[in-house]
């Protein structure tokens, strides 16, 4: 992927636009999480209820660096341990920093930082972290095929990034930062 197709997928994202992007495992769809209708086309595309939340993956910790600076060094040394990797932590949100169109009924936010170099490079390039979610109806498999994807939802975004798929067999675990408890 060159420079001018992250340049295009930035100009996307900032027009409140939705783009499709290879990630780990699945094909995943994606926006500007503080652009609330962007977020609401998704969850509509998607028929998945606001409350249930979305995750927001990012190009590194930095990017989450207001929301982890009053966590503990153990805190922080468990998210380095897994990052960037398949693993997305649901970390508390004391201060209000993500919208509720972004963690639905739950109090904290679940973010990932990326292994994908394609997701890292797109999150760097956009300066923020950006919506990551299955590219599929809430309920059925995942997308793991771009010739599925654009015959599925190629009406209903704005853009598809190209790329390859990494290695993974399933979309991230999800563990929560408070309890260790791992949800998904």
């Amino acid at each position: 992927m060159g420079n001018l197709e992250l340049s295009t997928a930035c100009d996307f994202l900032n027009q409140g636009k939705l783009v499709a992007y290879p990630t780990e495992a699945v094909w995943g769809f994606g926006c500007d999480p503080y652009i609330e209708e962007a977020v609401h086309r998704i969850l509509e595309i998607k028929q998945r209820p606001v409350e249930k939340g979305l995750i927001l993956v990012a190009a590194g910790l930095t990017q989450f660096a207001e929301l982890t600076k009053d966590l503990s060094k153990d805190q922080l040394a468990l998210l380095e341990s897994t990052w960037p990797g398949p693993t997305t932590w649901l970390i508390p949100d004391p201060k209000q920093m993500f919208p509720r169109w972004i963690k639905g009924d739950h109090e904290s936010i679940a973010i990932r930082v990326s292994a994908h170099p394609l997701v890292n490079s797109l999150c760097s390039e956009f300066g923020k972290p950006i919506v990551s979610t299955s590219a599929n109806n809430t309920g059925e498999a995942e997308i793991r095929s771009r010739l599925i994807l654009e015959e599925q939802f190629a009406d209903k975004i704005d853009y598809i990034i190209e790329g390859e798929l990494g290695d993974q067999d399933s979309p991230s675990k999800i563990r929560d930062l408070v309890t260790g408890n791992i949800l998904r």
